[in-house]
């Protein structure tokens, strides 16, 4: 839990909500959210109408209001920020303390939770995962890191490739449905923002005087082992000080490293599962009085055996990659006008064997990517509302040995003595204006976006968006939304026509336009939603083989045309130990569902390898027990029902199955040391998340972290 940081010159203030269970902190000219656990609408900017009063507020004393959790940055829901109270789009939250208590190991394991999410898995700890939102393709949303667009335009696969290791992370926000006027038109059906640690609670009454001098430094280690030959270790130091007349600075290094032997082995007898990654990333800020600027550089290596991800005919695949990020983001108000600017630097390097370490067999591929972007948004308030303007230039370079045109002038691939022959570079700019009115319960926020890619023939296109919610009483609110989006295609389903598949680079960008209603509850014990969405995409992208063929029949990227989804969902969240107070053991519940039906299925003799594959059924609960003082026991159910179908080794086609996995996690935690026991598919469930490539049964691990 973090104090905030402040002192006479930057006055601490504090916002009462009549919702029960949430508050706002204002400091150093932003807002620091409060949200409860699971759930919960967030923005970071007092806006007309919110009753404030400045009290200090104790992070013990926020601990017992409701178990609340403080947060450090906060994200919008809406491109103007808005308070809590106000806000109409709701961002599933996966707080610290969820990161802490569930039994995982990495970002991708950890997002199984968010009901709406589908995570499919082609190896254990984050080796290689496809993350997708409501029935949609890993290509379809985008993937932040501190609200820093990430993804690879080379393909989704790489787009989890985070240069954070798990116990740098903060929150993890999940925003569902398009996002287009909040993070970008490459979020079709929904965005994923990672939000890193950025504080060191400075302790002292010496802090809070004016002219005061202090520092605070952290050290946080982690040490895990377990079967398959599992072993992680990962270490983090922080400080932050005060200065007379300076402002408030912090900075943090992390690094990691992860190895496993893989729970699986290729027909010779060879690991082809198996995993090794190291992680490094450093973090800085820097406030004062109404300025804020923050910046990041990280990097992620990961080597791992990729089984018989792109392919049956070779189950001994393997893949190698790099990436680097850096980024500079600033927070400045003159005036009635709040800029936020940003610019950063992207850098993905992939190489791919097909048979591992037989480059005469099969050529390796290769692929280096530089992405470069600059944003600049900026907000005011006027008497008519809150009118927000935005603008991104995002430029992406790739050069490869296989995908793209043919280059003009070749580069050498460094390490080999082969050559850089192919490429693609385009450039993709988007404008985004929004106005949102806020009067008593009711909040309308309103918007566009308009979208040009220099790949793309299609000139300037505009996708419209409204949102509208309503609070009925203190605890219950009612919203609706119209959004539109779309995405351009990636370089692989441009370009990719190798070992069984045919890529066509005239692919139209997918399109997608949404219509949201539904109700949320926020009580002192209870908080619950439900929520009825409809999707209508046109031009979809999706893979498809034509099995009566035969089995040599290749897959084809294909503008798979019009799809029509349906969805609901619902979650309820239960504090047991306000609910049922004389008793200590229970402490948290938590139940959630959601169901899609499209209006297309697999006809007979064609096979879609994403379009029609997405969880019709997924059912997710978990119990949180306070076993003895400070033994706590988390155990978790997640049930699943995938449509479509697979082709299995021996070249049949299989439908995919309905699976239930529980796992859990055993605990002990003092204020500096916790030991932790961890069992994922405690019953040894036999299932596939993807293709025909079997997860594992029983993993077994156990941990300790330590904190100074």
């Amino acid at each position: 839990m973090y104090k905030p940081i402040f002192n006479k010159r930057s006055v601490l203030k504090f916002t009462h909500f009549t919702n029960k269970g949430y508050s706002l902190f204002s400091c150093l000219g932003r807002e620091v959210v409060i949200g409860v656990l699971s759930v919960a609408t967030l923005s970071h900017a007092t806006a007309d109408g919110v009753t404030t009063s400045e009290e200090l507020v104790t992070a013990d004393s926020v601990r017992t209001n409701r178990e609340v959790m403080l947060e450090g940055v906060s994200v919008m829901g809406t491109r103007a920020p808005l308070t809590q109270s106000q806000q109409v789009r709701m961002v599933t939250i996966l707080s610290r303390d969820d990161i802490q208590a569930a039994a995982v190991q990495s970002i991708n394991d950890l997002l199984k939770l968010a009901v709406g999410v589908d995570v499919r898995q082609r190896g254990p700890i984050g080796a290689q995962t496809d993350v997708s939102v409501r029935g949609s393709n890993y290509e379809q949303i985008t993937v932040l890191l501190n609200g820093i667009n990430i993804c690879d335009p080379q393909t989704g696969h790489n787009s989890f490739d985070f240069p954070v290791d798990i116990s740098d992370i903060e929150r993890i926000e999940v925003l569902e449905g398009p996002a287009a006027r909040v993070y970008g038109t490459s979020s079709l059906v929904g965005a994923i923002n990672i939000v890193t640690a950025l504080a060191v609670p400075l302790k002292g009454e010496g802090c809070k005087e004016q002219g005061a001098r202090c520092k605070e430094f952290s050290l946080d280690a982690r040490l895990e082992g377990g079967s398959y030959g599992y072993l992680s270790a990962a270490g983090r130091g922080a400080l932050s000080s005060l200065r007379k007349g300076s402002g408030v600075d912090f900075h943090s290094l992390s690094a990691s490293y992860t190895r496993s032997d893989g729970y699986n082995r290729n027909k010779a007898g060879a690991l082809n599962a198996d995993y090794r990654g190291g992680k490094a990333f450093y973090q800085g800020s820097y406030d004062h009085e109404q300025l804020h600027v923050q910046w990041h550089a990280g990097m992620s290596v990961k080597d791992f055996g990729s089984n018989t991800f792109y392919g049956v005919s070779s189950d001994n695949q393997f893949e190698h990659t790099f990436k680097t990020y850096t980024a500079l983001q600033a927070d400045a108000k003159c005036g009635r006008v709040h800029i936020k600017p940003a610019v950063y630097w992207n850098r993905f390097a992939d190489r791919f064997e097909y048979f591992r370490g037989e480059p005469d067999r099969v050529k390796y591929n290769y692929h280096l990517t530089n992405v470069y972007g600059l944003n600049l948004n900026s907000y005011v308030d006027w008497v008519g509302g809150r009118t927000a303007v935005g603008a991104e230039i995002r430029y992406e370079d790739l050069m490869s040995s296989n995908l793209g045109e043919p280059l003009s002038r070749k580069h050498s691939i460094h390490g080999t003595d082969r050559d850089y022959e192919y490429g693609l570079n385009r450039t993709n700019i988007q404008f985004i204006l929004e106005h949102n009115v806020v009067w008593n319960s009711l909040t309308v926020s309103a918007g566009l976006v308009a979208v040009n890619n220099s790949w793309a023939d299609m000139g300037v296109r505009v996708y419209p968006s409204i949102d509208a919610g309503y609070r009925i009483s203190n605890n219950w609110k009612v919203y609706a939304s119209y959004n539109a989006s779309l995405r351009m295609p990636s370089v692989t389903e441009l370009y990719y026509s190798v070992g069984g598949y045919k890529a066509d680079k005239y692919l139209k960008p997918e399109e997608v336009s949404a219509v949201e209603t539904g109700i949320r509850y926020l009580g002192y014990s209870v908080m619950g939603k439900a929520c009825v969405y409809y999707n209508r995409y046109k031009n979809l992208i999706d893979w498809i083989r034509h099995t009566d063929q035969g089995p040599d029949a290749p897959w084809e990227s294909v503008n798979f045309g019009e799809i029509n989804a349906l969805g609901v969902e619902a979650s309820v969240e239960m504090n047991l130990l306000h609910l049922f107070p004389s008793q200590h053991l229970l402490k948290r519940f938590h139940l959630a569902y959601s169901y899609i039906h499209q209006d297309k299925e697999e006809e007979t003799g064609v096979q879609s390898r994403y379009a029609l594959e997405y969880l019709r059924n997924k059912l997710i609960a978990g119990l949180q027990l306070n076993l003895w003082k400070q033994l706590e026991l988390g155990i978790s159910y997640r049930l699943q029902n995938r449509t479509g179908s697979y082709t299995d080794v021996n070249g049949a086609v299989c439908p995919y199955g309905t699976y239930g996995i529980v796992d859990v996690r055993l605990q002990w935690q003092s204020p500096h040391v916790c030991v932790y026991l961890e069992a994922n598919n405690l019953f040894s469930r036999k299932y596939v998340d993807y293709g025909n490539i079997p997860q594992p049964g029983l993993w077994v691990m156990s941990g300790i972290k330590v904190k100074w």
